[in-house]
């Protein structure tokens, strides 16, 4: 069970607890997990009772004591211990490596990882302005909420629900890809820049950033079956591969999110945060010279496998294409 894991279905148990009526409170929209600190134990601890204790209006080690009981007995869980005012502490069942633990998941659920039931059985009716912007926005909705279990339907006339701030020109010039970026990736109330910046092959264009991130993934895996070696999930063995672990954990939270608030901008920039993650570890993924390929390649490449699978899967649900060359 990695920290995203722990995070999240501490985060069930919360929902389930608000569920049953044990408390009265705002679901958060993230759990923090953490090492133990001074008088803990275990493997990880979160400090979620203390943050729920004041609406809740109940002492935070009886909040903790209830979200224990929804916890004790959870898949990969083997303990949990109220220790301090109602740090909530864990013994996970089993340790095994978290780096091989998430390229394990994300190879195994492939262009669905991420996907949820957050919005299970709910449909979503989106009214929208006739304005291009409106639209783009509106079908990056339905796609994104399809991926939490829920059903989005799109209609014109008022009242309008989703009016981001229209396109200040045509988009269409830039191409189907670019023009989707422009009109995607700032936030509603911002007004997109129709430029040809969105063009530029370059660094400083974030959708070049994160083809071009892809697109080396794609190579490196390529390369790497010319030299008789595949990926293999592991340690990576560099520190290069640190930076990569939190976004490419946090892509479900961004999908849920991105989904619950009609918000496509958020995926967006979490594809260009994982860009920039991986594209220092690339460099490390084949063997230099003499060097025979070994177990740490194979996991620098499995890891950035995975990288380069969020990154397809964000930019299809956006309607973007993820070339294999670039």
């Amino acid at each position: 069970m990695t920290p995203a894991d722990l995070s999240r279905t501490v985060l069930d148990a919360v929902c389930r607890a608000v569920g049953a009526g044990e408390l009265s409170v705002a679901v958060p929209e993230r759990v923090v997990v953490t090492e133990p600190g001074p008088g803990g134990c275990g493997d990880f601890a979160t400090a979620v009772a203390l943050r729920l204790a004041h609406a809740a209006g109940q002492p935070p080690r009886h909040v903790a004591g209830i979200l224990r009981e929804r916890l004790v007995g959870a898949d990969g869980i083997e303990d949990v211990v109220v220790t301090g005012p109602g740090f909530l502490n864990f013994r996970l069942a089993e340790q095994v490596d978290p780096v091989a633990a998430l390229v394990t998941e994300i190879r195994e659920k492939g262009a669905r990882y991420g996907h949820g039931d957050a919005l299970a059985g709910q449909v979503v009716t989106l009214r929208v302005p006739y304005e291009v912007r409106a639209e783009v926005v509106a079908d990056a909705v339905v796609r994104i909420v399809g991926t939490q279990g829920g059903r989005a339907t799109v209609e014109h006339g008022e009242p309008v629900n989703l009016r981001p701030v229209p396109a200040p020109e045509d988009p269409a010039p830039l191409g189907p890809d670019a023009a989707r970026w422009a009109l995607l990736h700032p936030a509603p109330h911002d007004r997109p820049r129709i430029t040809a910046d969105h063009l530029v092959q370059r660094e400083v264009n974030p959708l070049f950033r994160v083809r071009y991130a892809h697109a080396r993934v794609r190579s490196l895996g390529r390369n790497a079956a010319r030299l008789g070696f595949a990926a293999e999930p592991g340690p990576p063995r560099t520190g290069t591969g640190a930076p990569l672990l939190t976004p490419l954990a946090d892509h479900p939270r961004i999908l849920t999110a991105a989904a619950t608030h009609r918000a496509p901008d958020r995926l967006a920039r979490h594809l260009v945060t994982v860009a920039d993650a991986v594209l220092p570890l690339l460099p490390s993924v084949l063997p230099v010279g003499e060097e025979k390929p070994s177990a740490a390649h194979r996991a620098r490449l499995a890891l950035a496998e995975a990288a380069g699978t969020v990154l397809a899967g964000g930019l299809s649900l956006l309607g973007i294409d993820a070339p294999e060359h670039l």
